[in-house]
């Protein structure tokens, strides 16, 4: 990027020269080359970075692995000399530029939640999409009553002293409490999706609605709809969710309205989206849609010693097995806990299980511990396998080293997320409930006996690597964009100016059917007088022969 702007000053610098000389040597007037300096400099500052801005960023959620990706977005604009203020339950500390407000004695955090309890709330579309509503209204009032927001909140701006932000970066939900903070404090808004695209919120976000034959919802089983029954699954999921969850955010204003449902839609200017078209299904987007999935993946450090001790004493390497930070793998049923054990002990690789407490009857080549550091585990070149559940963080830590995974999808987009790896084929799926010694033994045994599920992963890893430019400079570059072209209005899809019957034509539809009909209804009219008068003129030549 800083490259790009060294090309655009040198360019300007020597068109600035030309132009100085030429004026110069046409009028001869010293200042006519002073005022044509004056004016490109003047013009200089739509090309130059943006310095020092002010950013005010807010977590929404009290999930770890929402917050890596929005410390992922942060970080990289830290790094660039930007100011941040952050709320957040997940305080890391203060640094340079770097401000934290600490919300974790206030936020329900999500996380070391009982698995299967987590499968039937957040599993199950009907379920979950339920209790979407209330939960996002929890975790609004939670930040709107955070004293030092709310009094961010009331004291706006600045007004006419100095502005304190420049800009808003805020976690998306569905239930909208994003709209009041940017009116109170007059700022465009930058969204994050640590997701892929929510399809239920997608036409409220962006204006526009993913076509369900050709776009998996973001809860579906796979990841592209290739049967009759996937798309007809998927189109009734989107439609479900999408009048589920307005018809919730509805009644809530009806019944027990907050005061951030008062305010005036704000929509965002660009949305930092947590995938990769390259690892992805591909799909239409439109473009204030930004994809930095990886924005999290941070550089290699050193493991530490008893860990690497036991890597590296692998002969046949490394199987390494976690289900991320929301779900204890210490809640798993014990007959299925059972399960792996036994599989554990009859394979020849060494296991780093990530594991709450101590465990009872332990496999001798089993290595448990409360915490991984999973992004250098995964980089290590003896490290055969990773069982996942799907989570896009380690999804993408997987990709990033090359590793094959063995998927148990859980809830939410795991599922589809998984399919993803299983369509890149260095991926096998199995369901955690039904799992059996056979069919986990035979899926490790597959995955690691053939060179594909590797081979499928290194092509993988290369073609995400691949990039123009890092997701770290992507968020650096368009939020940046965004505060020099004051919100960036004419990012904005004009989708979102249409109401929902225009969007989806049923007007020009209406319209359409009215003409067919009314010439249809003439033309009958036209026949059937038609016919009457041949009727009456047959009659009348029987009346003459007679």
């Amino acid at each position: 990027m800083y490259m790009y702007y060294s090309y655009q000053l040198n360019l300007l610098k020597y068109s600035t020269q030309n132009l100085i000389t030429t004026t110069m040597m046409v009028s001869g007037l010293y200042t006519s080359a002073v005022l044509t300096l004056v004016l490109l400099i003047a013009a200089c500052r739509w090309v130059l970075p943006v310095e020092n801005a002010r950013i005010l960023a807010v977590q929404t959620v009290g999930a770890k692995s929402h917050w890596n990706f929005m410390r992922g977005v942060l970080r990289s604009l830290v790094d660039a000399g930007h100011n941040v203020t952050v709320f957040t339950p997940f305080p890391d500390g203060d640094r340079e530029n770097y401000t934290e407000v600490d919300m974790s004695k206030e936020f329900p955090v999500k996380t070391n939640l009982n698995l299967k309890q987590a499968m039937e709330i957040y599993g199950r579309p009907v379920t979950y999409f339920y209790m979407l509503t209330a939960s996002d209204s929890k975790y609004c009032d939670t930040v709107y009553k955070n004293r030092q927001f709310d009094q961010l909140v009331h004291d706006g701006n600045g007004g006419n002293s100095e502005r304190k932000f420049d800009l808003i970066i805020m976690e998306t939900r569905n239930l909208d409490c994003t709209s009041y903070l940017a009116n109170a404090l007059n700022l465009p808004i930058i969204f994050t999706m640590p997701s892929p695209m929510k399809t239920f919120t997608e036409r409220s976000l962006t204006g526009h609605v993913s076509n369900p034959a050709t776009v998996s919802h973001v809860m579906a089983l796979q990841a592209v709809p290739k049967t009759f029954v996937q798309r007809f699954t998927n189109a009734a999921l989107l439609a479900y969710s999408t009048l589920r969850t307005t018809y919730d955010v509805w009644i809530m204003k009806m019944t027990n309205p907050r005061r951030y449902q008062s305010s005036t839609k704000v929509n965002p200017s660009i949305i930092f989206l947590n995938t990769y078209h390259i690892t992805e299904a591909s799909r239409p987007v439109v473009p204030n849609v930004i994809e930095i999935g990886g924005i999290h993946l941070k550089p290699k450090n050193k493991l530490p010693d008893d860990i690497l001790e036991f890597i590296e004493g692998a002969p046949h390497g490394v199987i390494y097995f976690t289900f991320g930070s929301t779900v204890k793998l210490t809640t798993l049923p014990a007959h299925i806990e059972k399960i792996f054990k036994q599989v554990f002990s009859n394979v020849s690789q060494r296991v780093l299980w990530k594991y709450e407490s101590e465990m009872k009857d332990k496999p001798e080549n089993v290595m448990i511990k409360k915490w991984f550091p999973q992004r250098d585990i995964l980089l290590h070149p003896k490290v055969k396998l990773f069982i996942s559940h799907g989570g896009l963080s380690g999804v993408y830590e997987a990709i990033d080293g090359g590793v094959p995974v063995l998927g148990f999808p859980l809830f939410y987009d795991q599922s589809r997320n998984i399919d993803n790896l299983v369509n890149s084929r260095m991926a096998i799926a199995l369901d955690l409930m039904s799992v059996t010694e056979e069919t986990l033994l035979n899926a490790i045994s597959k995955i690691i006996d053939s060179q594909n599920y590797s081979i499928n992963a290194k092509i993988a890893s290369e073609r995400f690597k691949d990039r123009p430019i890092t997701p770290q400079q992507s968020v650096v570059y368009w939020t940046e964009y965004v505060i020099r072209h004051k919100g960036a209005p004419h990012l904005k899809y004009q989708g979102l100016n249409l109401t929902w019957y225009q969007y989806f034509l049923l007007d020009v539809i209406f319209v359409i059917l009215i003409f067919i009909l009314l010439v249809l209804f003439i033309t009958y009219k036209v026949l059937k007088r038609i016919y009457k008068y041949a009727l009456k003129n047959k009659q009348s030549q029987k009346l003459k022969t007679k």
